[in-house]
């Protein structure tokens, strides 16, 4: 395994920037997941470190070595598609030890190998079969092991679970993050879906337009997000916005918003320079909010539209003039559509963006 340095790197198609002065350096052994809407840049920096496009500027270091103008097969990193990509003439067995006849391993190392890595990937009863006798999540295992037989510094992966069902996702992820703490290798994962980012990083580095947003252990991303793209892409459902002032005073702070008014907690008002009074964003996440079937001092009033059950919970959706809010209350609350329910947004867990720069306040 080997550490990965991105240095000040950009990439220009056409004179249209993909990747713009992105720095990230990842650890030996670390798995790193790029995560980010379509188009934001992060297979194309995942393609930059494999060698499959060459930066405009800025360098690449795999280990100690400058891999700028390495060929990407003497770059030792093997990487995983989101297309299985494995001959289907060939049996189980044959993918995997392909690589190694290529790089003229011996019969005997070839074996050894290939019974390890299905081992690993506990695939070993499936040698003798062909890719079309597979399922998904099997084809998606030996994708991995024809990756594993390498023995490479570093791991690419670009969306490798995207052609599994939800369900079989769920688990191969769990496994994916097993065998790689296992293996030990350095890993790079590319996904815009947040729950694989979550439930799989060590870090998560956060994407936008082709520059980086924010680089954070997952609970960090989630609790304490650096501006409001990171907090309203991490989270499901997605963080409640509210456009307001914040007005600071000695009988106390408030968010003041065109529908309603409602108290700042003490914990973020400690933050908030005293006497302010600034255009502001309050975010906060439908599990902080209280909901009541009664007013409540603090609380504000919200008409409810709509509620999903989730089995053992329920998320209330309300409208208060032209603001909708998602809250999330136990799964016998009475939530019935038209009526009124109240929910307090004061939460310690709640957070402020810059209304111009949308950068973290507090």
């Amino acid at each position: 395994m080997a550490r990965v340095s991105i240095q000040n790197v950009t990439k220009v198609f056409k004179d249209s920037p993909a990747v713009k002065d992105f720095s990230l350096d990842i650890g030996e052994g670390e798995f790193l997941v790029l995560l980010g809407p379509s188009g934001c840049g992060k297979s194309t920096t995942l393609r930059m470190v494999a060698g499959l496009e060459k930066p405009t500027s800025g360098n690449i270091y795999i280990g100690d070595s400058l891999v700028n103008n390495v060929h990407p097969k003497d770059r030792d990193v093997a990487m995983v598609f989101q297309s299985y990509a494995l001959y289907p003439h060939m049996t189980v067995h044959d993918n995997l030890a392909f690589p190694l006849k290529m790089r003229k391993y011996s019969k005997e190392d070839i074996e050894k190998t290939v019974n390890r890595a299905a081992e690993i990937l506990e695939i070993s009863e499936l040698l003798n079969r062909r890719p079309r006798e597979l399922s998904g999540g099997q084809r998606q295992r030996v994708a991995l092991g024809r990756a594993i037989v390498r023995n490479p510094k570093v791991f690419l992966m670009d969306e490798p679970l995207s052609n599994l069902d939800a369900k079989l996702r769920v688990q191969t992820r769990i496994e994916l993050k097993n065998l790689q703490k296992k293996i030990g290798t350095t890993t790079i994962y590319v996904t815009h879906d947040q729950a694989e980012a979550m439930t799989l990083a060590d870090r998560v580095a956060i994407m936008k337009q082709g520059t980086l947003q924010q680089v954070a252990p997952p609970t960090d991303v989630y609790a304490h997000p650096a501006n409001k793209f990171v907090a309203g892409f991490i989270g499901s459902p997605a963080m409640n916005f509210i456009d307001g002032t914040i007005k600071t005073s000695d009988s106390g702070d408030v968010f003041q918003c065109e529908e309603f008014r409602f108290p700042i907690h003490p914990a973020i008002a400690r933050s908030i320079p005293h006497g302010l009074s600034k255009k502001a964003t309050y975010g906060i996440r439908a599990e902080d909010i209280i909901v009541d079937a009664s007013p409540r001092e603090g609380s504000v009033e919200i008409s409810v539209f709509g509620s999903e059950l989730m089995g053992s919970e329920q998320y209330v959706h309300g409208k208060n003039g032209g603001l909708t809010i998602v809250a999330r209350a136990p799964m016998d609350f009475h939530a019935a559509i038209g009526f009124s329910v109240w929910m307090n947004l004061t939460s310690a867990n709640a957070h402020l963006f810059d209304a111009e720069t949308e950068k973290a306040l507090v």
